[in-house]
């Protein structure tokens, strides 16, 4: 890595990405409907103040929106000890006898996964949990016991001819953000899932999605703009808090993430107006560049972009984007695929050079957190400007809260 960028990027310091919060500004619950949220414009420094359901007047008839189409699964489950003692396990990521999420979701009978575990240390190794379920009128046990314990990798058995979906959906609880401060409700089922949710196997839900219904599809449809989908299934890291002495030390966790030809298709037609929904589907769109700069200069043609891997290039020696989707449509023609399923650890903060994505939905995030400082990479330091008029305003912040959209400088 060069050296020099690598002093500039250790010289940022978290402090100047952080802000106040106070918890009256945290929105709880969502509001309904759900294209009645608030909705923030910021272009080349304006500012303006609409709902959520003005968006397509607000983008260009030649916008691609790109969504995620993951479904948040109830990923968090409890186990119940004959000592009384309550063991929590949430599901992070399939690790046998397949990692791909969705293949994952098909298994019968058992699997391994990698989990947090909530009160550890009373689930000694070699012990088995067990809890009954009913499904569909049958009772089914399911036996819980660790493939490896330093690992956090638990294996899952049940005795019915079941896919784990079918388990999962009976044993668990929707996973809600930790700042929401309040149980899971009945009502979150629904409200914590986009209405275009599809591939199951998030543990959190892509929210910058939320807003959108079926009212303002119409609207987008009548106006022409085209929308196309990718999979990343978020995972428990998007709320980790970065801790690291410096921010490039942050530990990023990778994400798995699934693309179609069609999607790759659509995005070369319309490279010079792609609107991410959601840092998600952002940091989807620049690793997929950074996947066909790989296949250009022949380094690997497995997909896994390392989160620092883009920073070390100037500008001058990358290929264009339509270069780099080329260079992929070429790789998945060869290989007779129609599909391409990676892992991504991108880390994004101010300093990276975007490559596809123009403009950015996306709510308001935690202060300090890696998604403040995807924002400030995004638009500079108006960050701090648009958070402020935001809270001036009395916006909805996190998960359930107001949306914003934002373009990047030039467009």
């Amino acid at each position: 890595m060069n050296n020099e960028w690598l002093q500039w990027a250790e010289s940022i310091r978290l402090e100047d990405y952080e802000y106040q919060l106070p918890d009256a500004s945290i929105a709880r619950y969502p509001l309904s409907p759900r294209d009645s949220s608030r909705l923030l414009v910021y272009r080349q420094g304006n500012l303006a103040h609409h709902h959520f359901y003005n968006l397509p007047e607000y983008l260009p008839a030649d916008a691609l929106l790109v969504f995620n189409d993951t479904r948040v699964i109830p990923a968090r489950a409890y186990f119940q000890k004959l000592t009384g003692a309550t063991i929590e396990v949430l599901l992070l990521h399939p690790e046998e006898p397949t990692r791909i999420i969705n293949e994952s979701m098909l298994v019968r009978h058992e699997c391994v996964w990698e989990c947090m575990i909530g009160n550890k240390k009373r689930w000694k190794w070699g012990e088995t949990l067990t809890t009954t379920l009913t499904i569909a009128g049958q009772e089914v046990l399911l036996k819980a016991s660790y493939a490896d314990y330093e690992q956090n990798r638990v294996r899952l058995q049940w005795n019915a001819d079941l896919t784990f979906l079918e388990v999962v959906q009976a044993l668990g609880e929707i996973p809600l953000p930790p700042y929401l401060k309040r149980d899971t409700e009945e009502s979150d089922k629904q409200t914590y899932q986009t209405v275009y949710a599809r591939q199951e196997g998030a543990v959190a839900a892509p929210t910058a999605g939320l807003h959108f219904t079926e009212k303002v599809f119409e609207q987008l449809d009548a106006k022409g703009i085209r929308r196309s989908f990718l999979t990343l299934h978020v995972g428990a890291g998007t709320f980790q808090p970065i801790k690291a002495g410096t921010v490039v030390e942050h530990h990023m966790h990778a994400e798995q993430v699934v693309y179609t030809r069609e999607l790759i298709e659509q995005l070369l037609q319309r490279t010079s107006t792609i609107v991410a929904v959601g840092t998600t589907s952002l940091r989807s769109l620049e690793s997929l560049y950074w996947y066909g700069v790989k296949l250009l200069r022949r380094e690997t043609t497995d997909f896994w972009i390392e989160k620092l891997y883009p920073y070390p290039f100037a500008p001058a020696d990358l290929p264009s984007a339509q270069e780099a989707l080329g260079a992929i449509l070429d790789y998945m023609d060869e290989k007779k695929l129609t599909q391409l399923v990676g892992e991504t650890e991108i880390f994004i903060f101010p300093g990276y050079n975007f490559q596809l994505c123009r403009g950015l939905i996306t709510n308001y995030h935690q202060p300090g957190s890696t998604l403040i400082l995807l924002v400030a990479a995004f638009v500079g330091d108006d960050w701090k400007k648009i958070y402020r008029e935001a809270f001036d305003k009395g916006y909805r912040f996190l998960s359930y809260g107001d949306s914003s959209l934002l373009w990047r400088e030039g467009h």
